[in-house]
């Protein structure tokens, strides 16, 4: 760049970056490696709900420009909701020391600085780590949201819709992952099987396949990011006592093992948010700024019909007063129907070490307006704590492309100690509210109920039946013991008796008459068993 087309640059900044309304300031433009005091580098507030991209290889500083804008946001009475994956920002509730280096960066860019605290909220997914606990329900995250953090496909993405379809027209509530999971189980079991044909476009296969990731999922732990009490959306949008805005800040180290679960709950919020907040139009400036960190693993291997609720919802919050910055390490992470709507970009240093790292560099500097910069080389230069910035304008023209001297944040770079996290922790006025888990009666307990319910209701059948064929059996028996009894008296009544043949029988009437005789008498002897005499 020769020294009249830099000169030129910085007389476009001056002007392109001067406004009427509130602003927050990002830094300096840069001209020869020194910051220029008087070309100031700002974003207006009122272009905030308009979204924006915050970009850059690891290590080069987006973790601090997120501070920045939200330590100054928060002074303007803007709530803001960050997601702080390491830990870092936590640094936000204890206010930072000097030291040479930002008394050097702040000194160059005259611009006030104080080491100054503000006013956190600490959550915590599902209460895993420090914070207030943060939980929704399965039927309020829904069939789309959480096919994404399934991993389940189009079809089995579908099949799921099914399934909460079922659960919502039989008065089943799916408040937990069990809730859902029992579902399930009812659906491909033998109770369970003409209602699942009923359904319709719910094969058993893919029912099992459902199943399977749901049990797999909850067997990892996920179960308790799920039920209630579910958080309200509408607290991320508090200010403190002086009117400064909370800074929201979700605590997400205990996590980063299941980085689809932390992506998929900030998209949660968000649609939560847009479900709950009213129209307010262009608002002088936001009344929340969501910065969505890890952008990239919201986008990963994503369905269709996620992307297009992604896109809905980015293009219909604008009105609802909320400004969404997605936070990841080059623009091509993001979908281009969602890039199109971020017009304020902060774009830090990029790498080019590999083919596919050239090719995502050349992407990047097609996404900004034209400038007199070459940034397919400006932007593998950017120093630690440099950025490309273009903004909306409080007219909403972008701003000439700046090279910009971020300035230091008054927070702590870095984690507060874990005695100033407790005590905010300890004080916070949510805690109240959402630190005790819900269990109330659901799709699980109704199933279970209607299960026992059907085993107690066969148990009785089979005992009845059982009671049914002894008794049976026992009159049966009674009838052949009576015919038994009848034929016996027959036979009685019809037959003479042995004695009576033999009496009446000409053998014996002849053996009476010989009697007395010696023959007759061994006869006789013979016959009733008596003992000849001797």
């Amino acid at each position: 760049m020769t020294e009249n087309v830099t000169e030129t640059q910085l007389d476009q900044i001056r002007a392109g970056y001067t406004f009427e309304g509130p602003s927050i300031t990002l830094g300096a433009a840069l001209h020869e490696g020194a910051p220029v005091p008087d070309a100031t580098v700002r974003l207006p507030l009122a272009s905030m709900n308009r979204h924006g991209l915050v970009a850059g290889a690891t290590g080069t500083g987006k973790t601090v420009t997120l501070q920045v804008m939200a330590e100054q946001l928060s002074a303007e009475g803007v709530p803001v909701f960050l997601a702080d994956i390491k830990g870092d920002l936590t640094g936000l509730a204890t206010p930072a020391e000097a030291n040479p280096k930002v008394t050097e960066r702040m000194t160059g860019l005259a611009q006030p600085w104080e080491g100054t605290a503000y006013p956190v909220e600490f959550l915590a997914l599902g209460g895993r780590g420090k914070g207030t606990p943060i939980r929704a329900t399965i039927s309020s995250f829904g069939p789309i949201l959480l096919s994404k953090v399934l991993g389940l496909n189009d079809t089995q993405e579908s099949s799921l819709g099914l399934i909460f379809h079922y659960a919502d027209t039989n008065g089943l509530a799916l408040l937990d992952l069990k809730d859902l999971r029992s579902v399930v189980q009812h659906l491909v079991s033998d109770e369970g099987k003409a209602e699942l044909k009923a359904l319709g476009g719910l094969s058993t296969a893919t029912a099992g396949v459902i199943l399977r990731e749901l049990i797999a999922f909850e067997s990892a732990g996920a179960d308790e990011f799920f039920g209630e009490p579910e958080f309200a959306a509408s607290d991320l949008m508090r200010t403190a006592e002086d009117g400064r805005g909370v800074i929201s800040c979700l605590e997400l180290p205990g996590v980063q093992d299941q980085p689809a679960v932390f992506s998929t709950f900030l998209m949660w919020l968000l649609a939560e948010l847009f479900q709950d907040l009213p129209e307010v139009g262009n608002p002088d400036k936001p009344k929340l700024v969501f910065f969505f960190d890890e952008a990239h693993l919201l986008f990963k291997d994503a369905s269709k019909a996620f992307l297009e609720s992604i896109e809905q919802a980015v293009r219909l919050i604008r009105s609802k007063g909320v400004g969404v910055f997605f936070v990841t390490q080059v623009p091509k992470d993001v979908p281009e129907s969602v890039l199109a709507q971020l017009g304020n970009r902060v774009q830090h240093a990029l790498r080019a070490f590999t083919p596919s790292d050239a090719k995502a560099l050349k992407a990047a500097a097609k996404t900004f307006p034209i400038s007199d910069y070459d940034l397919e080389e400006v932007l593998t230069q950017l120093g630690t704590g440099e950025a490309i910035v273009t903004v909306l304008s409080d007219r909403g023209a972008p701003t000439p492309v700046a090279w910009t001297l971020l300035r230091a944040p008054q927070g702590t770079i870095g984690p507060s100690p874990e005695a100033t996290v407790d005590t905010v922790v300890a004080g916070s006025p949510l805690a109240s509210k959402y630190a005790e888990g819900l269990d109330r009666e659901s799709a699980y307990e109704l199933l279970a109920a209607r299960m026992e319910a059907g085993a107690k209701a066969a148990a009785e059948a089979a005992a009845a039946e059982e009671a049914a064929a002894e008794e049976a059996a026992a009159e049966e028996a009674e009838k052949q013991a009576a015919a038994a009894e009848k034929a016996a008296r027959k036979r009685e009544e019809e037959d003479p008796s042995i004695v009576e043949q033999v009496v009446g029988s000409s053998a014996f009437k002849s053996m009476l008459r010989s009697a007395g005789t010696v023959i007759g008498r061994e006869i006789s002897r013979s016959i009733f068993g008596t003992g000849r005499r001797r």
